[in-house]
């Protein structure tokens, strides 16, 4: 069996029949706030050791680390959030299995519906398993109360991720009090753990963060050494020229007169002292600081978004035609987002709550985020003409009013009648 499979089984069991533990398995406590901020002082060898780390088991530096870099770098912090909000911005909905019987798939859809509609942290743990683009892994625990003979999903809370590790095989475990190093396995139906891209089978190899961490390092040291160099460089020299028959005391008052004028920009010379102030890189190219850290936003813009025009605007860099071929790709990688996502939600949400409540055989509702159309609804409305009119195509009128922004007429409610072709 290879990693892949490990993980699966590990976070997927088997069977579903066994009833979860009541209640919450992780209580908050004070050290889930505690950080080592390991991105001080960061050096190449340094990141070696704490992605080596990460994939021996030991996720601590890696995720603190991955936090950090988010923290710290503005831009990284844009690109991180646009990708996600492109996913957590959707409207998301649940839909019957079509596989399924259609009376009990609808009805174990509509169970699942009104149950994750009355727990008002859904749409937060969504946000946090969303993490997991960027970190590749996230983790939440599903919160059961029994009454009587049935068990209702009442709430689910994300899992810190300084609480996250992996065993030997390369399965999470959650690090509690009683196991603070090795940590404890995931109880069945009790935990979401949402791994996008898993390399090989491992939970730390392919997450964007990890693939974007070398940039981050290299634009973090540039950006000191541009620091240092606006320090130095950045001011104007003052040159002051004294006779040669200056006493040393002539000289220290001088010092203490250039001094001051850096200051205040203001000091008082004698006759016989030549005093120049030269300005600073004047006819002189700059450092490719600039330049070099430019670069690096660009490659960090590739690996999240697949394009940069939509956050490099500097110059003529692109047409809108160019522009609108980008947002495409950026359309792929949010369509292979909103797939993984919805595996994941199925597979250790939907799953055991319609089992447990319609039996081992019940069709597994779908979970779906609505994709919004690109393009003017003009465009839209159009292709709709020729579709409906031209074509017959069958289109539900629900879905129309969602793609072109328009309200549903209530009952007995006024509406725009228009204008109606001959014979229709």
């Amino acid at each position: 069996m290879n990693a892949f499979k490990r993980i699966i089984n590990a976070i997927s069991p088997a069977t579903t029949s066994q009833t979860p533990r009541m209640g919450r398995v992780l209580e908050p406590r004070p050290e889930d706030t505690w950080r080592d901020y390991p991105s001080g002082n960061l050096t190449p060898s340094r990141l070696m050791a704490i992605l080596r780390e990460a994939d021996a088991g030991s996720l601590s530096s890696v995720l603190q680390l991955y936090e950090e870099m988010e923290e710290k770098d503005p831009h990284l912090y844009a690109v991180a959030g646009t990708r996600r909000l492109a996913l957590t911005g959707l409207e998301w909905s649940i839909e019957a299995d079509p596989m399924g019987d259609t009376n009990l798939a609808l009805r174990a859809a509509d169970h699942a519906r009104r149950t994750l509609a009355r727990i008002d942290g859904f749409d937060d743990a969504l946000q946090h398993l969303a993490l997991a683009v960027g970190r590749n892994i996230a983790v939440a625990e599903l919160v059961w109360d029994g009454v009587g003979d049935s068990v209702s999903l009442v709430d689910i809370v994300p899992v810190d991720f300084a609480r996250l590790a992996l065993d030997d095989v390369d399965r999470p475990r959650i690090l509690t009090d009683d196991q603070p190093i090795d940590g404890i396995e995931l109880e069945p139906n009790k935990f979401v753990v949402h791994v996008p891209q898993c390399v090989s089978g491992h939970p730390q190899r392919g997450g964007l963060l990890r693939v974007t961490a070398l940039a981050y390092l290299a634009k973090n040291l540039a950006l000191k050494d541009w620091m240092i160099f606006a320090e130095v460089f950045g001011m104007p020299v003052r040159i002051a020229r004294y006779e040669p028959s200056a006493t040393a005391e002539e000289k220290r008052e001088m010092m203490r007169m250039l001094e001051s004028l850096g200051s205040s920009a203001a000091g008082i010379f004698s006759r016989g002292v030549e005093l120049q102030i030269v300005e600073a890189g004047r006819g002189a190219k700059g450092p490719p600081y600039q330049s070099l850290i430019e670069y690096l936003n660009r490659e960090i813009s590739k690996a999240w978004l697949g394009q940069t025009l939509t956050t490099d605007v500097s110059g003529a860099r692109g047409t809108l035609a160019a522009t609108s071929v980008h947002e495409q790709v950026r359309r792929d990688i949010l369509a292979d987002d909103i797939r993984r996502e919805s595996r994941t939600v199925r597979r250790d949400i939907l799953k055991p709550l319609t089992q447990f409540a319609f039996g081992p055989d019940a069709p597994v509702p779908v979970f779906r985020r609505k994709l919004t159309r690109v393009g003017s609804t003009r465009e839209l409305a159009d292709l709709l003409a020729v579709a409906v009119n031209d074509l017959g195509a069958a289109i539900p009128s629900g879905w129309v009013h969602d793609a072109l922004s328009i309200p549903r007429a209530r009952d007995a409610e006024p509406v725009l009648t228009g204008r109606r072709r001959s014979g229709s």
